[in-house]
């Protein structure tokens, strides 16, 4: 017998009584993340000054990160508002594809906006240069379209596996790993994703680390910088550096479980491990950038101020 569904069964130890609770703190994580980020989108879109690298980058990111949530999050609410965890053979290929192509996306939009940074910074005289606007689009472009290899490889092999139950994925939303469980027969599957994901998420990681040593060592090099401008590069430094280690680190213990027996992890544990570095960057992207980038709290300030005077005229 093949499989035509599977179950998402989420956390295996929760209760029924908190469904619903569950069920309001994912649909408040969803809006939360989707209007922060579209936030982001259309202060870009409808404020010329913005029409710049940087920017693009942010868009970018904030896009990556609103099409990851609405991917991962609605069935996950439906699984614990209606009870409803089942979803379809190819809608959960589709899924899955989706997921780790939005991670691998995220990995590279990273590593354009770490490269960006230090050219800025390194090389301020030839950074007009070579990130200009149509340079940077013709970057992100790319960025949005090699991010399906990957993942595009995992799905077709997919497509041709057979699935002959049980159909219950112990996770929040379909990925490689719990497809791979519920596979017939003996598969490399997962070891051949496992070594694709290593190389899209850690190669890319290891030149942002790269880029952003760079930046600190030029700067603490460079005299026009003052003191005050190296605590602001080395803040900026640090706040990306806990994202990226929030995005990375964890992601390595939970795609490594499998080839490492001492490193084990209960169903739940992982379950929140995922969670928490899937959603928190999506979430906290936009209130880092609102709050740390000078020209976007000065367009939201002047559009309030605005509201303000229409409100009171």
């Amino acid at each position: 017998m093949t499989l035509s569904e599977f179950i998402i069964v989420g956390f295996p130890d929760l209760q029924q009584e908190y469904f619903h609770l569950v069920a309001w703190i994912f649909l408040l994580l969803y809006v939360i993340t989707v209007v922060g980020n579209s936030i982001l989108v259309v202060i870009f879109s409808l404020e010329p000054s913005l029409q710049k690298p940087m920017y693009i980058i942010m868009v970018s990111l904030a896009l990556s990160d609103i099409g990851f949530a609405t991917v991962a999050l609605p069935k996950l609410i439906a699984r614990y508002w209606w009870n409803d965890g089942i979803i379809g053979i190819h809608t959960c290929f589709f899924q899955t594809h989706m997921i780790h192509y939005f991670g691998s996306l995220n990995s590279l939009i990273l590593l354009t906006m770490a490269l960006d940074r230090c050219l800025a910074v390194c090389f301020p005289f030839r950074y007009p240069l070579l990130m200009t606007v149509p340079n940077m689009v013709g970057l992100t472009v790319f960025c949005w379209i090699i991010a399906h290899v990957f993942p595009g490889i995992g799905t077709i092999n997919f497509t041709f596996a057979s699935f002959c139950g049980p159909n219950k994925i112990i996770q929040a939303f379909c990925d490689t790993l719990s497809l791979t469980a519920l596979s017939c027969g003996k598969t490399n599957q997962y070891g051949a994703s496992y070594g694709a994901a290593m190389f899209i998420l850690y190669f890319p990681l290891g030149l942002i680390i790269v880029s952003y040593f760079w930046i600190i060592i030029s700067v603490f090099r460079m005299k026009l910088y003052s003191l005050q401008g190296k605590k602001k590069t080395i803040s900026t430094c640090a706040t990306q550096g806990c994202i990226i280690s929030i995005y990375y680190i964890p992601r390595f213990f939970v795609y490594s479980t499998p080839f490492f027996p001492n490193l084990t992890m209960t169903a739940d544990k992982r379950i929140i491990t995922t969670l928490f570095y899937s959603f928190f960057p999506p979430l906290s992207n936009p209130f880092i950038y609102c709050l740390r980038t000078k020209e976007i709290k000065e367009i939201l300030k002047r559009w309030i101020q605005r509201g303000k005077r229409i409100a009171q005229g």
